[in-house]
């Protein structure tokens, strides 16, 4: 590692938060509790139900970093606070509120995505710049919490993968107010496509219409001005399911019958699937992924040897860390235990 560490960062839900275990967290550089809410201009945290929890956490892990993660897939809230002076004043008031009212040490912002309404969110071409000045505000208020406490606060956003994320932000720009980007290299296929293929793949294998990866949005970013050692990459403990998938090359790159929706967790892939009941587990050389097919259905997935891979790619390309969503996802503990040892030890 040459004296660098890097970080495994874990995104939990606030239902999951009474079942870290000790050996977990000990796992952890940074943890992201999903998810609080924009509301009139203000991140909301009075539904989440855990959070007495954290300071227990704080005291047993001093050195891990937790951030309140904000958004999510259908959060909306952001366009409206972002669009004016008073709005991004507001979030950010209110942001530097939850780090005083709990022991958070940041904020992780998770938009998903400025200029884009697919989610069924507010959404505006002046996304764009609003949110460069969204970010420059929040992080001009944390740090000046900060000086009065003597400490630095932390700035993280979630990022969509692909072209569009870039196109609808300036991430050359962005970058500068954030302590690093984690990119949500998973889903990268699935619920818009009926075209099988791999949703957290590695790298782009032969014979694939879509070539999106973790490789190809790692170098896109970073050509949109994201310095490498700002760069977290996104590993998966769920999979993507296609159903109705002609028995041809194993079910891959195939047309389904339907779109490829959130499969079953990484639970119940070793419990039940993972070459049992008539699934039988393949591995892609090329992207680096595994995958399931039983004559029927596909199914992607990662599992200890693709985050091997991640890993090691974080290390030969310098960038800053892994994360995954979600904790709760994995009660066998083997994928973080994966990243854990691919990066920490």
């Amino acid at each position: 590692m040459n004296g660098r560490k890097y970080i495994a960062a874990g995104y939990a839900v606030d239902a999951r938060l009474p079942e870290l275990t000790e050996e977990d967290l000990a796992k952890l550089t940074h943890l992201n509790v999903a998810f609080g809410h924009v509301r009139d201009d203000e991140i909301r945290t009075d539904h989440l139900k855990h959070l007495h929890l954290l300071p227990e956490i704080k005291r047993k892990f001093p050195g891990l970093a937790i951030l309140l993660s904000v958004g999510g897939w259908g959060a909306g809230g952001f366009s409206e606070a972002a669009s004016s002076e008073k709005g991004r004043n507001r979030m950010a008031q209110s942001a530097v509120r939850a780090l005083t009212d709990y022991p958070f040490d940041g904020i992780d912002l998770d938009w998903e995505y400025p200029c884009y309404g697919e989610a069924g969110i507010h959404a505006s071409p002046d996304d764009k710049t609003n949110f460069t000045q969204l970010l420059k505000t929040i992080r001009e208020s944390l740090d000046r919490q900060g000086e009065r406490d003597g400490r630095r606060y932390l700035l993280t956003i979630a990022a969509g993968a692909d072209q569009y994320y870039v196109d609808g932000t300036e991430m050359d720009q962005a970058q500068r107010y954030l302590d690093f980007v984690q990119l949500m290299t998973y889903d990268m296929r699935g619920g818009f496509q009926v075209l099988t293929g791999h949703h957290t793949n590695l790298y782009t294998p032969s014979g694939d219409l879509f070539r999106i990866s973790v490789d190809a949005s790692v170098n896109l970013f970073m050509k949109a001005g994201v310095p490498k050692e700002k760069i977290v990459i996104g590993a998966a403990f769920y999979s993507r399911m296609w159903k109705q998938v002609p028995d041809r090359n194993r079910g891959l790159h195939q047309m389904a019958g339907s779109a490829g929706g959130y499969g079953p967790d990484f639970s119940a892939l070793a419990a039940d699937y993972i070459d049992k009941n008539g699934y039988t587990r393949y591995w892609d050389e090329e992207a680096k992924a595994p995958y399931l097919f039983n004559g029927d259905t596909f199914i992607s997935y990662d599992d200890e040897e693709s985050i091997h891979h991640k890993c090691e790619y974080v290390k030969s390309r310098g960038l800053a860390g892994v994360m995954f969503w979600e904790y709760g996802c994995d009660a066998t503990h083997r994928l973080l235990d994966a990243i854990y040892r691919g990066l920490l030890t």
